[in-house]
């Protein structure tokens, strides 16, 4: 006859092997509370973007641009995959800011779920496997409506799905900044305005990075958005550019990803288990 401790021991094993999966799940559970916001959202981002720039703005620039338009394309194809990884980085943010800070602050479930068998590296890389499913189910629907406009032809481009997705994770640091948060003082509104905002502007997306002057240029070779929409460029309608140009582009994208990743568990796993 087994014991309580015994009992308890064997129950923990489960929990322990695939603890990061169990909050993947919850994350998902909770997110059909506004499931339909969010294929609404996925829908009509997209749409109303891609009309912007591809009837609106294009017919400006394509007059402008001659024949030759940019990089040889219609301007609609050179801003298409910039227009991808734009729209994974709010994804992205919204989990690496709110949704950590939630978990800390506002309803503190990781504590409750640090007090189970979960350590605090599982909830963290929990968290970070429900943002890379969001991140896909984004992108899916974006290159889709990109297909249907005929910004993209269906193919190598297929690989602008995973550079968007990559091109959000990279924004992982802010979720070890935000993991780092006591309080609530407006950082987050501080943030998208003083650090997202510009990298929308300064990082080569509706127009080549290489239109700047050189001083601000360095601004787009430090943004994960710039890495991200060269890289799917070159996917989509590339090369245009050095292989090893492409190959930094990868790295740099990973590297961020993972260094604001394991950022992100040190600081958690050091909060919870104080």
């Amino acid at each position: 006859m087994t014991t309580v401790t015994e009992q308890a021991i064997a129950a923990a094993v489960k929990p322990r092997r695939f603890g990061a999966w169990y909050i993947t799940e919850h994350k998902l559970r909770a997110m059909r509370a506004y499931r339909w916001t969010i294929v609404a959202t996925g829908i009509g981002t997209p749409l109303f973007y891609v009309f912007a720039f591809g009837v609106g703005l294009a017919v400006l620039v394509g007059a402008n641009a001659g024949p030759s338009g940019i990089d040889g394309v219609s301007y609609l194809v050179f801003v298409a995959p910039a227009l991808m990884a734009m729209a994974a980085v709010p994804v992205a943010l919204e989990e690496f800011m709110f949704g950590i800070f939630l978990g800390f602050k506002w309803n503190p479930i990781f504590t409750g779920m640090n007090a189970a068998p979960i350590t605090g590296r599982q909830i963290i890389d929990g968290m970070f496997l429900f943002v890379t499913i969001r991140l896909a189910m984004t992108s899916i629907l974006y290159y889709l409506v990109l297909l249907l406009f005929g910004a993209v032809q269906l193919g190598w481009s297929l690989l602008i799905i995973p550079v968007a997705m990559l091109t959000g994770l990279a924004f992982s640091p802010i979720a070890a900044l935000t993991a780092s948060f006591r309080e609530d003082r407006s950082q987050f509104a501080i943030i998208q305005r003083v650090v997202i905002m510009p990298l929308t502007l300064f990082s080569g997306t509706v127009f080549p990075l290489t239109q700047l002057p050189i001083f601000l240029q360095w601004i787009g070779w430090l943004s994960p958005l710039w890495h991200g929409s060269e890289l799917g460029r070159e996917l989509s309608y590339g090369p245009n550019e050095p292989i090893w140009l492409t190959a930094t582009h990868l790295a740099f994208l990973f590297a961020i990803a993972i260094a604001g990743w394991q950022a992100c568990v040190r600081i958690s796993v050091r909060r919870l288990d104080r």
